[in-house]
């Protein structure tokens, strides 16, 4: 267990290469508990590679790569850590192809959520309890997906199918979220419900959230932090309101056109929230109170009085 100000991650020297090619570089990082950071940068500026390599799908260059969660090793020196698997229960994924069996019902993609703690003759069985079943059901009614809990996945439009997911992790109890690129192929107003879910659930259920995005301004709606990446280097670790224009610029140069494309008014984030409140109350685990980091890095005048960022 992490104490309540220590980072939930931490990352050290991670470094990441595919056939000689690098895809990261000396990434140093860290993210404290109840933290939304948005990974922001470029095609092909190792966004997704980080992800990957924070959950153990990518193991890192050996050398003194490290990436510690929950206060425990999950990988050093290129190699997993003995405890991966208890591990990966608390970490919730959400990708971009949403990765639900399109035949199966709604209601059995979430519960593959309980795969980590189940046996395996189980959920290959589909042997669930209605007690498990009831968790699934609370978690789709979370996310608004109550009345769909039965319903073929793939009958879902593309903004529902990313809800699923989110319940998919939800069910699991995770306490970190990694979602990579999550509204990437969504429309205006199912990216804006998406984005709107994630932070509901980083706020209400105390998860940290580290979500990687193309657009500057999804990052600012929804995002308190920036981990900027350019050529799978860190280039900027700051609050997300001193990413003006003339600052993406500098870091990007002719990139910033595309993290600065202009998104549709269905995007932006309401007032008040567009989903719901749940009807139910998911039974979960004690989660961290949500803590500020401590200021990094030193104040650039040109950005405002008071900015404080860390640019590499």
């Amino acid at each position: 267990m992490t104490a309540r100000h220590d980072p939930l991650v931490r990352v050290s020297q991670l470094s990441k290469s595919f056939s000689g090619v690098p895809a990261l570089h000396a990434v140093n990082l860290d993210i404290r508990p109840g933290e939304r950071v948005a990974l922001l940068g470029a095609s092909g500026s190792g966004k997704s590679t980080l992800l990957r390599c924070l959950c153990g799908l990518e193991t890192a260059d050996r050398g003194d790569s490290r990436v510690q969660v929950f206060g425990q090793v999950l990988q050093a020196e290129g190699r997993l850590g003995p405890d991966i698997r208890a591990l990966r229960r608390d970490i919730g994924i959400v990708f971009q192809q949403f990765n639900l069996v399109g035949r199966l019902s709604v209601m059995s993609n979430v519960l593959a959520g309980l795969s980590a703690e189940l046996p395996l003759w189980r959920s290959l069985l589909g042997r669930f309890n209605d007690q498990e079943r009831a968790r699934a059901l609370d978690a789709l009614d979370a996310v608004g997906l109550a009345p769909q809990a039965f319903q073929r996945a793939s009958t879902l439009s593309g903004g529902q199918q990313q809800r699923a997911a989110i319940a998919r992790a939800l069910v699991q109890g995770a306490r970190l979220l990694l979602a990579d690129e999550p509204v990437a192929s969504l429309d205006p107003e199912s990216t804006r419900r998406v984005m709107e879910q994630l932070c509901t659930l980083a706020s209400s259920d105390g998860m940290t959230l580290v979500v990687s995005l193309h657009h500057v301004e999804l990052a600012r709606a929804y995002c308190d932090r920036v981990v900027a990446l350019r050529q799978g280097r860190l280039v900027f670790d700051g609050p997300t309101s001193a990413l003006t224009p003339e600052f993406l610029q500098v870091l990007y140069g002719t990139q910033a056109d595309e993290l600065l494309q202009d998104l549709p008014a269905a995007t932006q984030r309401p007032a008040a929230a567009a989903i719901p409140a749940p009807r139910r109350t998911l039974q979960r685990s004690p989660r961290h109170a949500r803590s500020q980091p401590a200021p990094r890095g030193w104040p650039w005048s040109s950005l405002g009085s008071g900015t404080q960022f860390t640019l590499f």
